[in-house]
C-alpha cells in the first residue's frame, strides 16, 4: 500500500524530462521544429512565447494529447512517446480547470483516482492530503460555482497532485484570474512547487509570470526554441532581437557599420554616428540594443558616449520617470529616478543621451 501523500513523497524521486528532436505538423503548418530541451529534476520550467508559437502544443505532446511526427519524449529516462496519457506518470492542469460543476470539490479531486480504480480508502486518504496541501480541506463539500477563481484553480491542482504524478504540467493556469488574483495565486503555485519538489512545466505568454516563479525559461517563437536560461540570463544576455524585445522593454536602433581611417562607426538611421569600441564584435546585420535603465539623460551619470536626441513624450511612474526620446529616425525609452520637486522635460526639448556601451548589445534577428 502507498505511503501517505506528504510533501517529501512527490519530490524525493523527482525526474527529468528530455525532449529530443521533436517535430510536429498539422498539414502544411509546421508547428514544432526540431525541439530539443532538457528539464532538470525538481525544476520549475516555463515555455514562454506569443500566441501560436507552439508552447501549448509542446506541453500537450508531453502529456500525450498530441502525437509528434518525429522525435522522442523521455520522462525519468523512459521513452513515453508512444504511451497514452494515463500511462505517462504526468498530470496536467488545464487552462479552463475542467472541473465538473455538479460534483463537490472532494469528488472532483477524487475523479482521476476513481477512473484508475484505486481502492476507496486510498482515494479518501489521497484526496484529504491533496486538499490539505492546497489549503482547501475546509471547502471539500462545496461545488465549483461556490468558489473563487483562485480556489477553483487550486482544486484543479489538487486533483492533479492526488494521482501522484512524476511531472506536473500547467497550461496557462492563471489566465482566467484578474490581475490581483494572478499575483497571489502564482506565489501560491511557486510555494507549493518548492514544498513538493515536483518537476513542473508551466506554459504562459506573460513574461512577468514566467520571470517571477520559474527557475528557467524556454523562449519560443514560430515553433522554435529561441533561447533557454534563467530569467536574469535571458534579460541581460538575449540571444537575438526577438528574445530581447519579448522580455522587457528593449531599445533597438537600426543602422550600419562603416569604417573610416581604421576605426569603426555605427551610423544610426537618421544621421547619428556612434563609435564602436575596438574589442566589440558586431554581427552582420546587427542592431544596437539597450534597456531603458542602461542610459541617462544629460551628462550626469553619462556612459561611454553621448547621443543627441529630442524628447517626444514623458511619463511619471512613481519612483521613475520614463522619457520617449527620438535619436535619429528611432524612438527610445529612457528611465531616470524621480527626485522630489523635479519637473518633467517637455516634448521638443533637446537632450543628450548618455549610453554605456558595456551594457549595450549588438544583436541580429
Amino acid at each position: 500500500m502507498n505511503q501517505p501523500l506528504s510533501i517529501p513523497d512527490l519530490g524525493a524521486n523527482a525526474v527529468d524530462v528530455d525532449i529530443r528532436n521533436v517535430d510536429l505538423s498539422y498539414g502544411a503548418n509546421h508547428v514544432l521544429k526540431g525541439i530539443n530541451l532538457h528539464i532538470r529534476p525538481g525544476e520549475f520550467f516555463a515555455f514562454l512565447g506569443p500566441s501560436g508559437c507552439g508552447k501549448t502544443t509542446l506541453l500537450r505532446l508531453i502529456a500525450g494529447f498530441n502525437q509528434a511526427d518525429g522525435g522522442e519524449v523521455l520522462v525519468g529516462g523512459r521513452d513515453v512517446s508512444q504511451l497514452p496519457p494515463w500511462k505517462r506518470d504526468v498530470g496536467m492542469v488545464f487552462q479552463s480547470y475542467a472541473l465538473w460543476p455538479h460534483m463537490t470539490v472532494k469528488r472532483n479531486v477524487a475523479f482521476g483516482l476513481e477512473e484508475r480504480k484505486v481502492p476507496r480508502a486510498e482515494i479518501d486518504r489521497r484526496v484529504a492530503a491533496a486538499l490539505e496541501l492546497v489549503g482547501l480541506a475546509h471547502l471539500a463539500d462545496r461545488r465549483p460555482s461556490q468558489l473563487s477563481g483562485g480556489q477553483q484553480q487550486r482544486v484543479a491542482v489538487a486533483r492533479t497532485i492526488a494521482i501522484e504524478p512524476k511531472v506536473l504540467l500547467l497550461d496557462e493556469p492563471l489566465s482566467n484570474l484578474d490581475a490581483k488574483m494572478r499575483v497571489q495565486v502564482r506565489r501560491e503555485l511557486r510555494d507549493l512547487q518548492q514544498r513538493l519538489g515536483l518537476t513542473t512545466i508551466f506554459v504562459t505568454h506573460d513574461q512577468e509570470e514566467a520571470n517571477t516563479i520559474c527557475d528557467r525559461i524556454a523562449v519560443m517563437n514560430d515553433g522554435i526554441v529561441q533561447q533557454v536560461g534563467t530569467p536574469m540570463e535571458l534579460y541581460e544576455k538575449p540571444a537575438n532581437l526577438f528574445v530581447a524585445n519579448f522580455l522587457g522593454t528593449a531599445n533597438i536602433l537600426p543602422g550600419r557599420v562603416v569604417r573610416e581611417g581604421g576605426e569603426r562607426f555605427f551610423d544610426i538611421d537618421g544621421g547619428v554616428r556612434l563609435p564602436i569600441p575596438a574589442n566589440v564584435v558586431v554581427p552582420e546585420g546587427a542592431k544596437l540594443v539597450f534597456r531603458p535603465q542602461h542610459a541617462s539623460l544629460g551628462r550626469d551619470g553619462a556612459g561611454d558616449v553621448l547621443l543627441p536626441g529630442t524628447v517626444v513624450h514623458s511619463e511619471f511612474l512613481g519612483s521613475t520617470l520614463r522619457y520617449g526620446v527620438r535619436i535619429g529616425a528611432a524612438e527610445v525609452s529612457i528611465d531616470t529616478p524621480f527626485h522630489s520637486g523635479e519637473s518633467l522635460r517637455q516634448p521638443g526639448s533637446p537632450v543628450e543621451i548618455g549610453l554605456s556601451l558595456r551594457s549595450a548589445l549588438w544583436l541580429a534577428a
